[in-house]
């Protein structure tokens, strides 16, 4: 895992106590990562022994999407609590992405989200995005996130491969 944050390494020191490696990238004031900050911190990695690296680039939905970070694919999370209308203020942003997982569905009971106009507003944005509806609170969705994931890693070691 590599975590972006301006100044904090509080993500990583979380994912490391999952047993998970993990690199903190501090940008120092930048709102992203791009492809050199990834190089340095992939140095960082024994990646012979994973299969997947996730990047978690900084967490805002406007400087991420002018950037080059390298990677296969790009995921993006939206939560419930921030609102549908974030396709249409960010549009760069969803309009680059692989796959979005709307996280925290377990909140439609009581938040203010239109759901079809959330996902009616993407795919406007990027016809061929997969939207993934996602509550780790309950593991609804977790499962199929999980499967696009790993769809995704075999698609890409089928592609590498010698």
């Amino acid at each position: 895992m590599i975590e972006g944050d301006i100044d904090s390494v509080v993500d990583a020191e979380k994912v490391v106590k999952e047993g998970i490696p993990a690199v903190q990238l501090k940008t120092g004031g930048f709102c992203h990562l791009d492809a050199s900050m990834i190089k340095l911190a992939l140095n960082e990695l024994n990646l012979a022994g994973l299969d997947l690296v996730i990047i978690e680039n900084i967490g805002n939905l406007v400087c991420p999407a002018e950037f080059d970070t390298g990677a296969h694919k790009q995921a993006m999370i939206l939560s419930v609590p921030e609102g549908d209308d974030k396709p249409l203020k960010y549009p760069m942003m969803f309009s680059i992405c692989d796959v979005l997982v709307i996280n925290k569905i377990d909140y439609l009971g009581i938040a203010d989200f239109d759901m079809n106009a959330a996902k009616e507003r993407v795919v406007k944005l990027n016809p061929k995005i997969k939207i993934i509806d996602v509550s780790c609170k309950t593991g609804q969705g977790v499962e199929e996130w999980t499967r696009w994931l790993e769809k995704e890693i075999k698609t890409y070691r089928s592609s590498t491969a010698p």
